[in-house]
């Protein structure tokens, strides 16, 4: 792990990804990814949307539980309870969430391959920075009790919970063999289109403020980067699909009132 966690090496794959981010951010205002709702035939090869969900997900999952137990810190309570929350997300999305699906769409493998990359770099950098890089006792009992950590984890609960209402209401629009197209109302869709996206940005946000980290924030930078284009292109597509109707709902894309 010595190797691979040298401080140049680390710090170079996290301004890098800083970089990447604002690539992407713009591309994705060019380039649809295609899946979902905004699935394309162009993007390949497909899986289902559960096993695609699960392939995507579940390395991170054990990423970080890797990058956790090989560590000399493993025992240290801060930063075992850092990556339980972390875990916690993770394991959801791994393994509950894609269950939780209805239909029978499909993912494309090229998708899943760069979502597995993501994932994957970016529990090098927040894995390596709570158990690797962080100066010795950087993060001792008493983080527990400081107000990044009490602050943080109440944002990362607040976005979570958002999240996961958001798919609720999500995968209850349509009733069992329909295959119409629906609006999805209530919780932070009164503000948004994607409140499901609103709620993983203030996850992120919320875990970059209670490990109060540059590893932290540049997840949730890309997290914006990746998530807010996909936002914009949904609210397009409900416009095209429902016109007025949708307009005069004046939602913001996934910030509310600002973007």
């Amino acid at each position: 792990m010595d190797v691979i966690f040298q401080p140049n090496i680390y710090w170079g794959v996290v301004w890098t990804m800083v970089a990447l981010a604002v690539v992407v951010f713009v591309a994705l205002h060019v380039v649809t990814a295609g899946y979902g709702v905004m699935y394309n035939k162009k993007w390949g090869p497909a899986v289902g949307n559960r096993l695609g969900w699960v392939l995507m997900e579940a390395p991170v999952f054990f990423a970080m539980l890797a990058l956790w137990l090989l560590s000399d810190r493993s025992t240290e309570i801060a930063p075992a309870v850092m990556a339980s929350l972390f875990l916690l997300h993770y394991f959801q999305r791994s393994f509950i969430f894609p269950f939780l699906i209805k239909g029978k769409s499909v993912m494309p493998l090229a998708i899943i391959v760069m979502g597995v990359m993501f994932n994957l770099v970016n529990a090098y950098m927040l894995g390596g920075w709570i158990f690797y890089i962080s100066p010795a006792e950087y993060y001792d009992a008493s983080w527990l009790c400081s107000w990044q950590f009490l602050l943080g984890t109440a944002v990362f609960f607040a976005g979570m919970g958002i999240n996961w209402h958001s798919d609720y209401i999500i995968r209850h629009l349509r009733k069992p063999g329909d295959r119409g197209h629906y609006i999805p109302r209530g919780g932070m869709f009164r503000f948004v289109t994607s409140a499901n996206y609103l709620g993983e940005f203030i996850e992120w946000v919320g875990f970059a403020i209670l490990t109060w980290s540059v590893a932290g924030a540049v997840f949730a930078l890309w997290t914006f980067a990746n998530l807010a284009p996909r936002a914009r292109s949904l609210h397009k597509r409900y416009i095209s699909e429902f016109g007025d109707e949708y307009r005069a709902l004046k939602r913001s894309y996934i910030i509310p009132y600002i973007y």
